[in-house]
């Protein structure tokens, strides 16, 4: 036989081995979304998180009352950037850190993008294409926070407002819905981005008036507590990856509470996992 010569390492796979390999679910710190109306509770509810440190966004305004470490409010999106390598690469004991918000983190990036290329708005080139180029800003500030994941066993809460947006979905007539206020596309990324997307709200009760008249009145008559729902309906977006998905729709607005379903449901998944006999 002749003595062949040994392959060449696959550009893309270097010289790994199968050693390497990891068996197994993992567990990491989780990447968030939280969305909800304003004044909810969402920026108490971040910051009730494991060892949190909150990066504002100039005009934010939630976390001011609270006791939760912070850095001073952001006022450009390389700023953002330079808190979150700040955090990469400084010793400190801090578990999860806080975007507030990406509502306002939104014209930031879209300032940094327009003096990259000379625009003098978003819109500036035309057809979109200022959008899709701040894409690109957004990819980068994710893939900056899941530094801090790897590196530094840190997760990551992106807190966004919301607003009302009518849907049209062709198996049903048009219903308004609650997203993200931002573009749609720089939604969809940090959507399949994030590991669970969270929406707080409020649990209230309505009433009709004037039942037997020519109109009738729906009006609100009590809001009894702040609520996290954790799956995704029509009215609102939500819903998880792995554990994440495996919670209850509904849940008080508070992280033990939180957590504890996280707790719950991992241990229903360990209980269930099957064995080998």
């Amino acid at each position: 036989m002749r003595n062949e010569p040994p392959l060449p390492a696959h550009p893309l796979f270097g010289k790994g081995t199968l050693a390497e390999l990891v068996q197994g679910p993992t567990t990491k710190p989780p990447r968030i979304i939280l969305l909800g109306a304003e004044k909810v509770g969402k920026s108490t509810f971040a910051s009730q998180a494991p060892a949190a440190i909150v990066i504002p966004i100039l005009g934010e305004e939630g976390i001011d009352s609270l006791p939760v470490p912070r850095v001073p409010a952001a006022q450009t999106f390389a700023q953002v950037l330079s808190y979150v390598t700040m955090l990469a690469t400084q010793e400190h004991s801090y578990e999860t850190v806080v975007i507030d918000s990406v509502s306002a983190l939104e014209p930031l990036v879209w300032d940094h993008v327009c003096s990259k290329h000379g625009w003098e708005g978003i819109e500036a080139p035309g057809y979109g294409k200022g959008y899709i180029e701040a894409l690109g800003a957004w990819r980068e500030l994710v893939r900056a926070l899941d530094v801090l994941r790897e590196q530094r066993s840190m997760g990551s809460i992106l807190i966004g407002h919301v607003r009302v947006k009518t849907a049209n979905d062709p198996m049903l007539d048009p219903y308004d819905t609650n997203v993200l206020d931002i573009h749609d596309k720089a939604a969809s990324v940090l959507y399949r981005w994030a590991d669970s997307i969270l929406f707080a709200s409020r649990k209230g009760y309505t009433r009709t008036v004037d039942p037997k008249g020519s109109k009738k009145t729906v009006r609100a008559t009590s809001v009894e507590q702040h609520v996290l729902y954790t799956q995704g309906r029509l009215t609102h977006p939500g819903g998880g990856r792995g554990v994440f998905g495996a919670l209850p729709y509904e849940l008080p607005l508070s992280w033990a509470a939180f957590a504890s379903a996280i707790e719950a449901a991992n241990q229903t998944n360990t209980n269930t996992e099957p064995t080998n006999g």
